[in-house]
């Protein structure tokens, strides 16, 4: 109820800040926008679980939900042609003022509850079935998170050499069977969450079943943390749980058409700017040596299909003769005058915005490398091929962080892997323009480009 009406009462009041302007169309403004709002919240998975999130991450979902609002709302604008009835500078305050009452309110209300339950109020007791490192690591992160009103009072493990023993600062009150076997002890707990490794199936069932016969609140925590997962997240088919073990966000329909948009728009947009120094280099490329302006190579691309990419040419044309593809080094006497500048600079790598442009590129993403390092690296590197579950891109993560040029050892090329793969598990379209931000501030005078 309070999403649905703060767009409306910050509209109005800013309205009436300036210059008292008030009139239905801002009513309708106003009622529109808390009604998207509290749909795409629901889309974007405000309302779900929030106790567990911490406000940061509950912010940029709310940003997220007002984003989609406002372009909802812009799309409505240019159908029925209404703009020009509004003030840019109310729309535009708030557009801004919106997101920081939203969260504004949520912080006020989140630590009015964490006042509560630091005085007892609201508190659920839990119990955790398994001493062991996942055990300890659910112990210490609901401490860490106080707030939330989980507090972990007893752990209970089958190992008799931890009984009477401290584990983070939880004591060991005995084995698994006291606490099935003794509904008085049980009772004095809310939740019970279950943490044994993967490998104790049966000792899992066995539990399960015993605490089927009480009115305890059940949970199991996978051992995940025994695995090197990639974005691994909990879904359902249709009610059947399904735990993803390699995945990224931009499996998300919502996030590829966002990323899809974000590539379309700053596409256009580049190309338009650049386009003018394009064709200066053109002229100093034909005029510097013989052969193409444009280089192009067969790369993998989304899903490891192949695709083609477009750079100024920056090497004098040759024969390889044996197919072999040798990386650029330094003084490499294979580069051209203008080439040095143009690799130097990262100018030969301005043709790929085209590759943005139609699809086959993003503008940020893993670098995509030549056919034959992916044939090498992918039996040297594990999970190397991962870096292909998402498009390519001009720019990335693993660059800004100074991995860009020649990989001549195999740790660099697991350091670009290690960089590539944190980029997909962690994507954003926060993280998109951080990464070409930083990209133009220092990432076209690398020190190892060449």
């Amino acid at each position: 109820m309070l999403d649905a009406g703060i767009p409306l009462l910050v509209l109005y009041g800013i309205s009436r800040l300036y210059q008292g302007i008030w009139s239905d169309k801002y009513l309708i403004l106003g009622l529109l926008g808390g009604l998207l709002l509290v749909i795409f919240n629901q889309g974007t998975g405000v309302y779900s679980q929030w106790r567990g999130r911490t406000l940061f991450a509950g912010f940029k979902l709310i940003l997220q939900a007002w984003v989609y609002t406002w372009l909802a709302l812009l799309m409505l604008a240019f159908m029925v042609k209404d703009s020009g009835h509004f003030s840019r500078v109310i729309i535009t305050s708030w557009a801004l003022a919106t997101p920081l009452a939203l969260a504004g309110y949520r912080f006020i209300i989140r630590f009015m509850l964490g006042h509560f339950r630091s005085r007892g109020w609201n508190n659920t007791r839990v119990a955790i079935i398994g001493a062991g490192e996942l055990g300890q690591r659910l112990a210490e992160t609901l401490f860490e998170a106080r707030m939330l009103g989980y507090l972990p009072q007893a752990f209970f493990d089958d190992d008799p050499a931890l009984h009477g023993r401290n584990l983070s600062g939880i004591p060991v009150r005995g084995s698994i069977d006291d606490l099935l076997a003794d509904p008085e002890l049980a009772s004095r707990f809310d939740e019970i969450y279950i943490t044994l490794p993967l490998r104790a199936e049966d000792r899992i069932k066995a539990i399960m079943n015993a605490l089927a016969d009480s009115t305890l609140t059940v949970k199991f925590i996978p051992d995940c943390f025994a695995f090197d997962l990639l974005h691994s997240r909990i879904t359902d088919i249709g009610g059947m749980p399904i735990i993803s073990l390699y995945d990224t966000p931009l499996n998300n329909y919502t996030n590829r058409f966002i990323k899809r948009t974000e590539d379309l728009v700053l596409s256009s947009l580049i190309l338009v700017l650049i386009s003018p120094l394009m064709f200066l280099i053109a002229i100093a490329i034909k005029i510097d040596s013989r052969g193409p302006v444009l280089f192009k190579q067969k790369r993998y691309g989304l899903n490891g299909r192949e695709i083609w990419v477009w750079k100024f040419r920056s090497m004098y044309c040759m024969d390889e003769g044996d197919g072999k593809v040798m990386q650029a080094s330094r003084d490499d006497p294979r580069i051209t005058r203008v080439g040095k500048i143009l690799r130097r600079t990262s100018m030969d790598e301005l043709p790929q915005f085209i590759n943005s442009l139609t699809g086959r590129m993003s503008i940020v993403g893993p670098r995509p490398h030549a056919k034959a390092h992916n044939e090498e690296y992918r039996k040297l590197i594990p999970k190397y091929m991962l870096r292909h579950i998402v498009k390519p891109g001009i720019t990335g993560w693993a660059q800004i962080n100074g991995l860009r040029g020649e990989t001549e050892t195999l740790e660099k090329m697991q350091n670009r892997i290690h960089f590539d793969l944190y980029y997909i598990d962690n994507w954003s379209i926060w993280l998109d323009l951080k990464i070409i931000l930083l990209t133009i501030v220092k990432g076209f005078l690398a020190k190892n480009a060449y």
